[in-house]
């Protein structure tokens, strides 16, 4: 099913620069603009970010990693769809346009990693990377902070998973590699849709739906771990796909699949909404509706365990969906165990080999 969508805002996710909910201010509604005439010209920002810390940590139940660095806050891709949006709140920003234009970067990460890494009693476990915005998002390229993150873990030996949306991640196959031979590097790719039009409006600055199945078969030939991430899915807009990207994955040597729901946390609620109304404005309340049934009539349910998954006729029939196509595909259940055991603290400037 095609969708011809025509852009707004160009290049960008967001239709507007929706207040976040910490605003200690906010501007009144001019009756005489028009949005459909107005042209918004967005550039990209970018701001260093004093990080004091770089490993964070969580106890949450329905999430598949305990330790996370995330490089960027904010994220160019303008993923409209984007859990991670209302963060952008905390810095009294718009987790609308905001997100995507003004962008934050650690550039002591590498630094900080290899200080935490060091630390008296610290006990390896793998550690996700770009797990709110992605590592390998367009600033990437020259800010190179996640390339200089991969060296610190393959210089200690230390295991770490990556879930991205970017093919930059090319790039990093030598540092990968060598992490891959040690058993130490696990990598999900996130396929949202194999139909262009629909990821112009939907994710605009992404690499294409079947590039990135390429990146999938170009990792796998590079002797790395690689799964898909069917993420996320919307019932009326992408679901139908499903099958679909995780048949074009496995035929480029995917080995493990995965979906998420998608969630609407907070402001990404109205932003989404907002998005549905100019692009599928035929279909936006269905989808609306369909996304209640899914979260027992609220478009987006906190809960550990229902969040991602969600429940009720909808929600089950995706999820059946998704397990017959990956038991037919063959994908394997489970990743397998990262090495822990080859971890060594990293050496301290001047410190010389024993041997």
């Amino acid at each position: 099913m095609g969708h011809k969508l025509d852009m707004p805002t160009k290049g960008r996710g967001a239709l507007s620069s929706l207040e976040g909910r910490f605003e200690t201010q906010s501007l009144a509604h001019d009756p005489e603009f028009n949005h459909e005439e107005a042209t918004i010209q967005t550039g990209t920002e970018i701001f260093e970010d004093k990080a004091r810390s770089i490993i964070s940590t969580n106890a949450s139940p329905d999430l598949g990693f305990e330790r996370s660095i995330n490089p960027y806050r904010g994220c160019e891709h303008g993923c409209i769809y984007c859990y991670a949006r209302p963060s952008h709140a905390y810095l009294n920003l718009s987790p609308g346009l905001d997100f995507e234009t003004k962008l934050f970067y650690k550039a002591n990460a590498a630094e900080l990693l290899q200080k935490e890494l060091g630390e008296p009693g610290y006990v390896p476990k793998p550690i996700a990377l770009g797990t709110n915005t992605d590592p390998y998002q367009p600033i990437e390229r020259k800010l190179k902070i996640t390339r200089s993150l991969l060296e610190v873990l393959s210089e200690t030996n230390h295991p770490c998973t990556i879930v991205t949306k970017g093919t930059l991640i090319e790039r990093d196959f030598d540092v990968l590699g060598l992490l891959a031979s040690r058993k130490l590097v696990s990598v999900m790719v996130s396929v949202t849709t194999l139909d262009n039009d629909l990821k112009r409006g939907l994710e605009p600055r992404t690499p294409a739906g079947a590039r990135r199945i390429e990146c999938i078969r170009a990792l796998r030939e590079a002797g790395i771990d690689t799964g898909v991430l069917v993420a996320p899915v919307i019932p009326r807009v992408n679901d139908h796909e499903m099958e679909d990207i995780l048949q074009a994955a496995r035929d480029a040597g995917a080995t493990r699949a995965g979906y998420v729901l998608i969630r609407l946390p907070h402001e990404v609620e109205p932003l989404f909404t907002e998005w549905l109304e100019a692009y599928v404005p035929q279909r936006a309340a269905h989808v609306l509706a369909l996304i209640r049934d899914c979260h027992g009539g609220q478009v987006y349910d906190a809960r550990f365990g229902k969040r991602m998954r969600g429940q009720g006729a909808v929600a089950e029939l995706i999820g059946k969906r998704f397990a017959i196509a990956r038991r037919r595909l063959g994908f394997e259940t489970a990743r397998s165990d990262l090495d822990v055991s080859r971890f060594c603290k990293p050496r301290t400037p001047g410190q010389l080999e024993m041997f």
